[in-house]
């Protein structure tokens, strides 16, 4: 049993999921199954890694590109390597698949092939983002632009069993996003969703303002996917926002050179902590297989990150875990 790698997927393919895959062999000791279209990934890898035995390949011809239409590419690209990629972990052959592919066809992909969980409306992207002192996971962020009360439910009780099997946190405190903390605050969604999670048998917190998130109060954020993907986007931007103007102002005079000798390894741990490339990819939850979908730009640093995070979850027994909880919390 193996990790599958969407070797077809980053903007840069193949070059990051090869060097991924010979980094993982080295320092994990772990064979990772590459999907790609063959020619291509055996030229390249010759040219990169000439002394290096073969990585083990899977052909897969076509390739889906981030311009790509989620419906429209499988439908014309049947053999792409994200459906290739997935069948081999429906069949058996592979214990997880990640890719740093178009996020919409991988979607798609993995619940027309893997199917969704039994009472389960709608799979949800699952990101761990970085709070005080420790990471909290946040769901829904991209798959759910439109949402109901109850697929907020739904996004509680998986991500509650991603913190717990992900940091090993017994019964991890559930966080509704909200405008505000009192209850009866929010949208109608939210305040639709509210007694659902109040009575729902999880750790409910209540309503969580982003300052209460980063804080640390929560370790599961529940939101719809539209808001979701926004304040990752957003948070992202202020992580880089804060480390481009650190640089400036260090290079700024002489003075804050010397302080930054002083102050690096703490700007090194900042760094790190605010580094998407370190977690590497959200975990695709609601589908019958383990589905990590990293963002197109990954590096190769970024894909070993996300092979990481997809074998912890593996010896974690996540998936069993989750259907197990699914079945108690979600009754029909």
């Amino acid at each position: 049993m193996t990790i599958i790698l969407d070797a077809m997927g980053s903007d840069a393919y193949p070059e990051p999921e090869l060097k991924a895959a010979v980094i993982v062999r080295k320092t994990l000791g772990e064979e990772i199954t590459l999907v790609g279209k063959r020619e291509i990934l055996d030229v390249r890898f010759k040219e990169l890694f000439p002394n290096e035995k073969p990585l083990h390949i899977v052909d897969a011809p076509d390739i889906v590109e981030m311009t790509d239409k989620p419906v429209e590419s499988a439908r014309k690209k049947p053999n792409n390597s994200m459906a290739v990629g997935l069948n081999l972990v429906k069949n058996g052959e592979g214990e997880a698949f990640v890719t740093a592919g178009n996020t919409g066809a991988a979607y798609f992909n993995a619940v027309t092939t893997l199917r969704r969980m039994e009472r389960i409306s709608r799979p949800a992207l699952a990101s761990i983002i970085p709070v005080y002192h420790s990471k909290a996971v946040f769901v829904d962020t991209g798959a759910n632009a439109d949402c109901r009360p109850e697929f907020l439910l739904e996004f509680a009780v998986m991500g509650s069993v991603y913190a717990e099997k992900a940091f090993d946190i017994t019964s991890p405190k559930v966080g509704l996003l909200s405008n505000g903390e009192e209850a009866g605050k929010g949208n109608q969604l939210v305040k639709d969703a509210y007694p659902l999670l109040k009575n729902s048998g999880l750790n409910f917190y209540g309503n969580t303002e982003p300052k209460e998130v980063y804080a640390g109060n929560v370790n599961v954020v529940v939101t719809d996917g539209f808001t979701g993907n926004i304040f990752i986007k957003t948070s992202e931007a202020v992580g880089r926002l804060i480390t481009n103007v650190l640089k400036e102002e260090i290079s700024s005079s002489f003075m804050s050179k010397i302080g930054y000798l002083f102050a690096k390894p703490s700007f090194g741990a900042l760094k790190k902590m605010m580094d998407p490339a370190e977690v590497g990819a959200g975990l695709l939850l609601g589908v019958n297989g383990l589905v990590f979908i990293g963002h197109g730009k990954s590096d190769a640093y970024a894909l070993v990150s996300a092979i990481k995070l997809a074998r912890r979850t593996i010896d974690a027994g996540l998936l069993n875990a989750m259907k197990e909880e699914i079945q108690a919390k979600l009754a029909a």
